[in-house]
């Protein structure tokens, strides 16, 4: 009897855990996903180069924005509502930064989930743990109300991103590659 109340009680623990990424995201990225992520770091700066040529006051904006240090996920919950915008780097134009809208994070017992809820770009999808100050995000991307397809859709509704924190009240999300207009979408949290 004991032994059924502390594997149950395991069992409960282990639900509220955020999703790491020991293994689980592994076996759901795309292989389309994973090379966006292997050639992030050579993606991210030949966007950000191109940024570079877009108004001075975005820039400025998008400068900023990098220049803040990355703090840990581990010790903060980012459920309730966010106002978010997307950033759009290189591509078909140097520099867009659009206006603000809102976004929800829930935690459903298997991590974090988000969802933008006004807009007409969308994103839903979870986040899985990689490391001390960075996530990934495996998502769907929509127009309007359309009910967004399931991870691992395809490249037009795949989404996938690293995320990372710069305080209780900032954090955001870099897309690399993204199958619309951009070298690099950045969406932006606050609270």
């Amino acid at each position: 009897m004991i032994r059924r109340l502390l594997l149950a009680a395991f069992g409960l623990v282990a639900l509220t855990l955020p999703v790491r990424a020991d293994g689980e995201v592994q076996k759901l990225i795309t292989a389309a996903d994973k090379a966006r992520l292997d050639k992030y770091g050579e993606t991210r700066k030949a966007a950000l180069d191109e940024a570079k040529a877009g108004d001075p006051s975005e820039v400025k904006q998008l400068d900023e924005l990098l220049a803040k240090p990355l703090v840990a996920f581990s010790d903060k919950d980012l459920t309730g509502n966010w106002k978010c915008r997307t950033i759009k780097a290189g591509g078909l134009s140097p520099l867009v930064i659009y206006g603000w809208f809102k976004c929800k994070v829930t935690d459903d017992g298997s991590g974090w989930r988000l969802a933008k809820i006004s807009g007409s770009q969308r994103t839903a999808g979870r986040f899985f743990d990689d490391g001390e100050k960075r996530a990934i995000y495996l998502g769907s991307f929509t127009v309007n109300d359309d009910k967004a397809k399931p991870y691992g859709s395809g490249p037009e509704s795949d989404q996938v991103g690293y995320a990372f924190r710069n305080s209780a009240a900032e954090w955001r999300i870099e897309f690399p590659a993204p199958y619309y207009e951009s070298k690099l979408d950045i969406m932006e949290f606050k609270r």
